[in-house]
């Protein structure tokens, strides 16, 4: 069950707690995306975190861009406009300043719920 998450809440955690809240946060961001695409062939999160921890960033990159892809389908299979160029954005954004990244992607999700919960003004 994916759910709409707080994201000024998410920052300052993340923040607060020195990053730990932010692995919390990684972990579902990846599982909530996956979900909401049906995307079964995806890998687990605590590998794509542990690849990224080992890769130094790097496959974080890769992360965000595969995030991009899945809202994209996921935006698709609703019948939603907007969903394209995503996961370009994200791994731009990714890039430059990681967590803008992940407050995007986190504003999508809570789109998509709000969408799946019966708001159908998405």
């Amino acid at each position: 069950m994916v759910e709409k998450k707080s994201i000024p809440l998410c920052v300052i955690l993340t923040i607060v707690t020195f990053g730990i809240y932010g692995i919390i946060w990684f972990i579902n961001v990846h599982n909530s995306t996956k979900a909401l695409a049906n995307d079964t062939q995806d890998t687990s999160a605590g590998i794509a975190f542990l690849l990224t921890i080992v890769t130094c960033g790097i496959y974080g990159i890769y992360w965000a861009y595969k995030r991009g892809k899945q809202i994209e389908d996921a935006y698709r299979m609703r019948g939603i406009p907007g969903g394209d160029s995503k996961a370009v954005l994200y791994l731009i954004l990714y890039i430059v300043i990681s967590i803008v990244a992940w407050c995007l992607i986190q504003n999508d999700i809570n789109t998509l719920v709000d969408y799946d919960n019966g708001n159908k003004t998405a």
